[in-house]
């Protein structure tokens, strides 16, 4: 009798092999190579203008003034459509939002390769940052649906990551292009990549219970993880017209959105503390993305070779700065920190570190000044996790807007960076007082995570 139960409960190998638990699947960290390649694809769209800006100034007799004007224009734009692109994110759903985004960016990175006029880049560099707006709101939302609170810092320094790899390691390939086929070239190649990659994006990208490679174990421990919170609110696979239309109504209605929700969200100190933060953040990141070339070219007086050479390491830098402070909040995270440690404590550390950039007004060694910057990007992208407390206190239902608020505030860098440097090497002849500028910025934002942002924690809008 003993034999026969034993015999019976050991069953064979194949039914062993199916009564047990299958292997969680991987198809998030699929969706979170797609992330990684449009934000890489992005950053190359809204900062090719500062590789060809060496050429481009003398070829269109362009001053230190005019071209911070010019730097500064796309973000114009971009700030002015956070909002409204969190809203129609909210309403839409990722796959259609992210899809139009890049569609569209790329279209305008690609007609600034064929302007004849100042006007013809001002208005095209317009046109991207109203295209690129949802992009960061839509990562985000991406994010918190497909990753748990665990592995959110891991997920955002990932795909944050791709702004900084593909300057990295496309810039002496695009400085070559220039040097050989002039700067129009670069708009016309970095253009053209993103249109494919648009097409890319709508084949692959699914929402998690409609992923075909997603089972029921990694959609358990999305959920058990705070994941999953949209729900299939996308309604881009829907096709255009009535279908799409009641869809897009139903999910408007569960955001429950009103224009007053946006001061609401205003009066917690959790989101206007991590707004200035990020603006000081941004501030070192558009110095980098703008004026950074020029400032090789003219203050160190570097030749076309050298500088795609030396551009490389700050990025490499900064592309190990992100994700070690991604990986290292996790582990925070994990060891039993609370949020406000694990997600403040790298943001803080880099913030303070990234003050450090105004030393390299004091040394004549080229390759001691790019020391300097590389440490200063690194701290810089440490400190890029702002978008993981976006994911933490958003209102349930309310990411995208809340998302655009953040967005909005901190790239108001984008705006004032651009605009200051430019004044003040017009000014001087110099770029000393602009890396003091960045310094001191970078010490408001330490001492606004420091200060203001107090606990990190869920927002509970009172009816």
């Amino acid at each position: 009798m003993t034999q026969s139960f034993q015999s019976s409960s050991a069953g064979s190998p194949a039914q062993n092999k199916a009564a047990s638990p299958a292997r969680r699947s991987k198809a998030r960290y699929k969706i979170l190579a797609l992330l990684a390649v449009g934000t890489m694809i992005n950053y190359l769209d809204r900062t090719v203008l500062g590789i060809a800006a060496p050429q481009l100034t003398k070829e269109l007799g362009i001053n230190a003034a005019l071209m911070g004007l010019l730097f500064s224009v796309f973000s114009w734009s971009y700030v002015a459509s956070q909002i409204p692109g969190g809203l129609f994110l909210d309403r839409f759903g990722s796959k259609l939002t992210y899809f139009l985004s890049m569609t569209f960016w790329s279209l305008c990175t690609l007609a600034q390769g064929l302007v004849g006029s100042i006007g013809g880049l001002f208005a095209f560099r317009l046109g991207l940052g109203v295209s690129e707006a949802p992009c960061f709101p839509t990562n985000s939302r991406v994010v918190a649906t497909w990753f748990p609170q665990s592995e959110r810092a891991m997920a955002t320094g990932t795909y944050t990551v791709g702004e900084y790899i593909g300057l990295a390691f496309f810039s002496p390939f695009l400085f070559m292009l220039m040097g050989a086929f002039g700067w129009r070239s670069l708009f016309l190649v970095v253009g053209g990549v993103g249109i494919a990659f648009g097409v890319v994006w709508w084949l692959l990208y699914r929402e998690p219970r409609d992923h075909p490679s997603a089972n029921q174990e990694e959609l358990d421990y999305i959920e058990a993880g705070g994941g999953l919170t949209q729900r299939n609110k996308d309604v881009a696979g829907a096709a255009a017209g009535a279908a799409a239309g009641a869809a897009d109504t139903a999910a408007s209605k569960k955001s429950g959105f009103q224009w007053g929700t946006i001061g609401q969200l205003l009066k917690h100190r959790q989101l206007t503390g991590i707004c200035l933060g990020q603006f000081a953040g941004n501030s070192t990141l558009v110095f980098f993305l703008t004026w950074f070339p020029t400032y090789l070219a003219t203050e160190r007086h570097m030749a076309w070779l050298k500088i795609g050479f030396f551009a490389i390491m700050p990025f490499i830098a900064a592309s190990i700065g992100v994700m070690f402070g991604g990986v290292f909040s996790d582990w925070l995270l994990r060891r039993g920190k609370s949020p406000n440690v694990a997600r403040k404590l790298p943001i803080i550390a880099g913030l303070l570190l990234a003050s450090t950039i105004i030393l390299a007004n004091y040394v004549e060694s080229n390759v001691v000044v790019i020391a300097i910057l590389s440490v200063a990007f690194f701290a810089q992208g440490m400190a890029a996790l702002g978008w993981t407390l976006v994911s933490d206190i958003a209102p349930e239902g309310l990411l995208g807007v809340t998302g655009g608020i953040f967005n909005f505030a901190a790239n108001l860098a984008g705006i004032v960076t651009p605009l200051v440097v430019g004044l003040i090497v017009a000014a001087t002849g110099s770029f000393v007082g602009a890396l003091v500028f960045i310094g001191v910025i970078a010490l408001i934002g330490a001492l606004s995570y420091i200060f203001v942002v107090g606990d990190i924690k869920r927002i509970v809008l009172v009816d």
